[in-house]
C-alpha cells in the first residue's frame, strides 16, 4: 500500500527527542505541530524557530508549529507521535482518548515500561484506547540531535498492523533516514527499554575507570540479560539482534550523547543520583526502567544481574565500585 497523502501529525512531547521527530516529519512534507505543556516555551520555540534549550541550533522547517492545547489539537488531526517520558504516558492517553476515531494512528517513541506497573506502553494504549486503535512503536539506536541535524540514521517502526507499520514508516523515511519496519511489538519495546539500564552500568563502569575491557564485557553480557528477559516475555531472539536490540545497545552504552550512560558516569564518580539529575534537566528513562525490570526479574525469577546491581546502586544507596566488584565476584560458569 502507498502512503502518498501528506497529512497533518502532532507530535507531543517538546523534549529533544520529540523535536527532533517534529522536525524530521516536517522536513518530509508533513505539516506537523508539536505541542507541550508549557505555554511560554512553546510560543517562544515558535518565535524563536528552534528549540534552544534542547536542540540549539536546529531551525524549524517551515511546516512545523507548536501549540500548547492539547485538547484542540486532539480535534483537528488523528495522527499522533508520542514522544513523553513513560510517567506521562497514560496521561496523555486517556487526554487524547475521547476524541480518537477510526482514522486515528498512535506512534510513541517512548523507550521505558510504565513505571508502578511495569507494563509495556503497547498494554497502555490497548487499555485506554481499546483494541481496534492503529498503533506502532518507533525505535532504533538514534540521537535526537543527529536526526535534526539530518545526519544518517536507521529507525524501526514495530506493529502487530503491517499497513500502520509501512504508514508510520512513510512519515520517517527520507534518503538519509532508513526505516525498518517490524511486527515484534513486544520485542521492540523491551529492547529499547532494557537498553537504558545497561547504559547506566556502562557509564558506572567508565566513571570508575575500569577500562574497555570491563565496558565491552558489559555491553555483551548486557546483550544476554535483554535477550533473556525479551524472550521470556515474547519478543523475538532476532529483535535483539537488530537495529532495536544490540544496535541501541551498543550506541547507548558507548556514546557521551546518551542521558542514561552520563548518569551512569557520574554515579561512577561518586555523585548523588539527585544531584545528577537536576543537572540533566531531562528524563534518564533507565532510573525508572532499573526498578520495573527488577521488579520483573524477581516476579518472573528471571536472573538479571547487572539490573540487580544498577537498581541497587539507584534504589539501595549501594556504591558504584561495590556494586561492580559484586558483578565480577559471582561464580564463573559456561557462557
Amino acid at each position: 500500500m502507498s502512503f502518498t497523502a501528506k497529512s497533518d501529525i502532532a507530535v507531543l512531547g517538546g523534549g529533544s527527542w520529540g523535536t527532533a521527530l517534529a522536525i524530521l516529519t516536517a522536513r518530509n512534507g508533513y505539516p506537523t505541530v508539536l505541542w507541550g505543556r508549557d505555554a511560554t516555551r512553546m510560543a517562544r520555540m515558535a518565535h524563536e524557530r528552534e528549540n534552544a534549550s534542547y536542540l540549539p541550533g536546529k531551525a524549524f522547517p517551515e511546516l512545523l508549529s507548536t501549540s500548547s492545547d492539547l485538547q484542540q489539537l486532539a480535534k483537528e488531526i488523528d495522527k499522533y507521535i508520542v514522544a513523553v517520558p513513560s510517567h506521562a504516558f497514560r496521561n496523555i492517553m486517556t487526554a487524547l482518548q475521547p476524541h480518537l476515531s477510526e482514522n486515528s494512528v498512535i506512534a510513541w517513541a517512548t523507550k521505558g515500561l510504565e513505571q508502578g506497573s511495569g507494563k509495556l506502553l503497547s498494554e497502555v494504549v490497548t487499555e485506554v484506547a481499546g483494541e481496534t486503535i492503529k498503533s506502532a512503536m518507533i525505535s532504533g539506536p538514534t540521537f535526537a540531535r543527529e536526526v535534526a541535524a539530518g545526519l544518517p540514521t536507521a529507525l524501526t517502526v514495530a506493529s502487530r498492523d503491517r499497513e500502520v507499520a509501512g504508514e508510520v514508516a512513510q512519515w520517517l523515511s527520507n534518503p538519509v533516514v532508513r526505516v525498518y519496519t517490524n511486527d515484534d511489538l513486544a520485542g521492540v519495546q523491551l529492547g529499547a527499554a532494557i537498553k537504558n539500564v545497561m547504559a547506566i552500568a556502562a557509564g558506572i563502569s567508565d566513571g570508575l575507570g575500569f577500562g574497555a575491557n570491563a565496558r565491552a564485557a558489559l555491553i555483551t553480557r548486557g546483550l544476554a540479560e535483554l535477550t533473556r528477559l525479551g524472550t521470556a516475555m515474547g519478543g523475538k531472539i532476532e529483535t535483539f539482534m537488530g537495529l532495536t536490540g544490540a544496535g541501541d545497545l551498543i550506541l547507548t552504552c558507548t556514546d557521551d550523547s546518551s542521558r542514561n550512560r552520563r548518569v551512569g558516569l557520574a554515579l561512577g564518580q561518586g555523585r548523588t543520583l539527585a544531584a545528577i539529575l537536576a543537572e540533566l534537566g531531562q528524563e534518564a528513562e533507565g532510573v525508572a526502567t532499573a526498578q520495573e525490570l527488577y521488579r520483573l526479574s524477581q516476579s518472573q525469577d528471571i536472573e538479571l544481574p547487572i539490573t540487580e546491581q544498577v537498581y541497587r546502586v539507584l534504589y539501595e544507596g549501594v556504591p558504584a565500585r561495590q556494586a561492580v566488584e559484586a558483578l565480577l565476584a559471582r561464580e564463573s560458569r559456561s557462557e
